[in-house]
């Protein structure tokens, strides 16, 4: 750890220049004390370290003295495509080596080439969970980056939505999906290549058995194909709907892209009042009716009838709730007044 440290501290000096021992503590995560002794100890091996003192003064390097010590050590190596994802390799248990890969890169490059790739750093993030979600806690994550590492088996117990929900699974993991936020390990289990929501893994162990990954499988051509299988899997069903002209500016907001393509692929007009019809595709009616039910009273089912009648209950328990009285003073109700008539009253 040590050797680590003087090495840091060297192309902290190289990279950015004069640094006082503060920031260099800060940087390092030590004290200022420690800074000063890793300081002398550079001296001591013919780092021309030398100080200036005042208060733009600090710690610098020997002008047109540069380091060659910029070897990657094997993790850090594994986290060079990581460079750039401090919160992606913070979850995968490698923000360090991270931090010391991006030094080390830098020091590496001449100087004109390493201002630039600093002011490309000083303007660009990548956050990549969506809007309104909280970061999923995923304690399982380190492990199974080794386990992908070193080729071992893990033994999981996983949550999943068919009964029985809860299973026991021995699984060759061959790689680490990122999508939305949300971690996803491709592996092979029970004869056949799967996908696994590391949420949803509730214990998980690695074993002694090792394995080899399929020499002609890749990860990017597999996760292509799963999510193109995936919609397919998806969408049982469609719908035929209509949507006022405000509503067809909310439905991006509101449902998947590809529910949105349909309906831009399928719309006509109907009326002479802006309204548009069109089919989509459809999971199930219940999670039909959620999705369409954002949209208010910018949209309405025409089929199927199980779809418009769940609408139509929806609608009317909404109106039994905050005491909705329709004309005649009846109470609206799922026996009574249909949902279409509520809508259309309200």
């Amino acid at each position: 750890m040590s050797a680590d440290r003087l090495l840091s501290t060297l192309l902290l000096l190289q990279t950015r220049g004069r640094m006082s021992a503060r920031r260099l503590a800060d940087e390092l995560g030590v004290s200022v004390r420690t800074v000063y002794r890793d300081l002398d100890r550079l001296r001591a091996t013919g780092v021309p370290v030398y100080a200036e003192q005042g208060r733009t003064g600090g710690y610098q390097l020997l002008d047109g003295y540069r380091t060659r010590l910029t070897g990657l050590s094997e993790r850090e190596a594994r986290v060079l495509f990581l460079a750039g994802l401090p919160t992606p390799a913070a979850d995968l248990g490698l923000a360090e080596e991270v931090a010391a890969t991006r030094l080390k890169l830098l020091a590496a490059l001449p100087a004109g080439m390493r201002e630039e790739a600093m002011r490309t750093d000083a303007v660009f993030h990548l956050d990549a969970p969506g809007w309104y979600r909280e970061a999923e806690a995923t304690p399982y994550l380190p492990l199974l980056v080794d386990a992908v590492f070193s080729r071992r088996a893990v033994d999981v117990r996983y949550r999943r939505w068919r009964e029985p929900q809860e299973v026991d699974r021995r699984l060759y993991p061959y790689g680490l999906v990122l999508k939305s936020g949300t971690w996803y390990l491709v592996a092979a289990a029970t004869g056949r290549t799967a996908t696994y929501r590391i949420t949803q893994i509730l214990d998980a162990v690695v074993s002694d058995e090792r394995f080899e990954r399929p020499a002609d499988f890749v990860l990017g051509e597999y996760w292509s194909s799963y999510l193109d299988g995936f919609h397919t899997r998806r969408y049982t069903g469609t719908a035929t709907i209509r949507l006022s002209p405000r509503g067809r500016e909310r439905l991006a907001a509101n449902v998947p892209p590809e529910v949105v393509r349909a309906f831009d692929a399928t719309a006509t007009a109907v009326g002479g009042d802006g309204w548009s019809e069109a089919v989509i595709p459809t999971e199930s009616t219940e999670h039909a009716c959620g999705e369409l039910l954002r949209l208010g009273i910018d949209v309405e089912v025409v089929a199927p009838g199980e779809l418009r009648q769940a609408m139509a209950d929806a609608v009317c328990v909404l109106a039994r709730t905050y005491g909705y009285i329709g004309p005649g003073g009846t109470e609206a109700g799922v026996s009574g007044r249909t949902g279409a008539d509520v809508t259309q009253d309200a």
